[in-house]
C-alpha cells in the first residue's frame, strides 16, 4: 500500500488508521522523517502513535549522515522481506517522491561515495558556491551537465561527487539499474490532497503545533552539535529559521514565517512534482482517502 502527498496534508494519520484497520505496518518514505533529531520539527509520528501500529524506518539515522535514496531502498527492501514473512501488509508512507520513483521504477547502481569526497564536495559548495562546481562537472561529466540547471545546487553536487568518487559519469551509472522493488500497478495507492488554501492553513496550525511540543528545544539541541549546515538535517524546514533565532538574528515570530513560508514553497514542489510523476495514482482529500484506500483494496 503507497500513501503519498505534499507536507501537512494527513498522509501520516491515514497511514496508521490504515494500520489499524488491517493490522498493518507503517513504512516511512520520508527523507527527513529518518533522522533521530527530528521527531518534532519534522512531524514525525509521536511515540503514543508508534504504540498504536508497528512503524519502520522512522529516526534511524543520525543528524550528522547523508542518508541517501539508495540507502532507503535497502532498508526498505529488507523491511519489506520482513513483513512478507511475518504476513503484515506494509503500508508505506511520506512525501519524498524519489523514494516512491526507486519503489516502483527501481534506481541506478551508483556505489556507495566515501564520505571524504561527499564532504570535501560539500565544503567547496559553500565556500565558492554552485559556479565552479558546475563548471568543473562541465569538463568531467558534460553529458550529465548539459541535463542540470547550472544552478541546481543539489544535483550537480552528486553528480560531482559520483565522477569524483568512480571515475564515471552519472550518466553511465544510470545503464545500470537496481529493479523495482514494488509493481505499482499491483499495489493500492493513494495521493493525498486538499486545496491550496486548506493545505496552508494546515502547515501554519502544524508549525504552531510543533513549537508547542518543543521544536525549539530539539532544535536548540541540535545546533548544540555544531554540524555542517549542508547536511541534510541541519536543512529541515524550520531547522536553519530557529537557528537563526537561538542566535539572536530573528524574533521567533521572524522564524515562525519564515518556515512557514519555506514549507509552503515545499508542498508547492512536492505537488508539482507528484502531479507530474505519478498521474495514474488517484487523488483524494484527507477525509476520503480511507475509503479510496479500502475501495481499491476489494478491487
Amino acid at each position: 500500500m503507497l500513501i503519498a502527498g505534499p507536507t501537512a496534508s494527513g498522509k501520516s494519520a491515514l497511514a496508521l488508521a490504515l494500520a489499524e484497520e488491517l493490522g498493518g505496518t507503517v513504512v516511512n518514505a520520508d527523507s527527513m522523517q529518518v533522522y533521530g533529531a527530528l521527531r518534532v520539527i519534522t512531524a514525525r509520528p509521536s511515540p503514543q502513535e508508534e504504540a498504536q501500529a508497528p512503524h519502520r524506518l522512522y529516526g534511524h539515522v543520525d543528524a550528522a549522515e547523508i542518508y541517501s535514496t539508495g540507502r532507503w531502498l535497502a532498508d526498505v527492501a529488507d523491511v519489506l522481506a520482513t513483513l512478507a514473512a511475518e504476513g503484515r501488509v506494509p503500508i508505506i508512507v511520506g512525501g519524498t517522491g524519489l523514494y516512491f520513483k526507486a519503489l516502483t521504477e527501481g534506481l541506478a547502481a551508483v556505489p556507495p561515495i566515501p564520505a571524504e569526497i561527499r564532504a570535501g564536495v560539500r565544503d567547496r559548495l559553500e565556500r565558492e558556491g554552485v559556479a565552479p562546481l558546475y563548471a568543473d562537472l562541465i569538463q568531467r561529466d558534460p553529458v550529465t551537465a548539459a541535463r542540470l540547471m547550472p544552478l541546481d545546487r543539489t544535483r550537480i553536487a552528486r553528480a560531482l561527487e559520483v565522477v569524483l568518487a568512480t571515475g564515471r559519469s552519472l550518466s553511465d551509472w544510470h545503464t545500470e539499474s537496481v529493479p523495482p522493488l514494488i509493481d505499482p500497478n499491483r499495489a493500492a495507492k493513494v495521493f493525498v490532497t486538499c486545496e491550496r488554501k486548506d493545505l496552508v492553513a494546515r502547515i501554519e496550525t502544524r508549525f504552531a503545533v510543533m513549537l508547542e511540543e518543543g521544536a525549539l528545544e530539539e532544535v536548540r539541541a541540535l545546533a548544540a552539535r555544531e554540524l555542517n549546515p549542508l547536511l541534510p538535517a541541519m536543512k529541515a524546514h524550520g531547522v536553519p529559521w530557529l537557528i537563526r533565532h537561538l542566535k539572536g538574528e530573528l524574533s521567533l515570530i521572524e522564524a515562525t514565517e519564515g518556515s512557514i513560508m519555506d514549507t509552503r514553497r515545499y508542498a508547492k514542489r512536492q505537488l508539482t512534482w507528484f502531479r507530474g510523476q505519478m498521474k495514474d495514482w488517484p487523488a483524494a482529500t484527507p477525509d476520503t482517502a480511507f475509503d479510496v484506500v479500502l475501495r481499491a483494496l476489494e478491487a
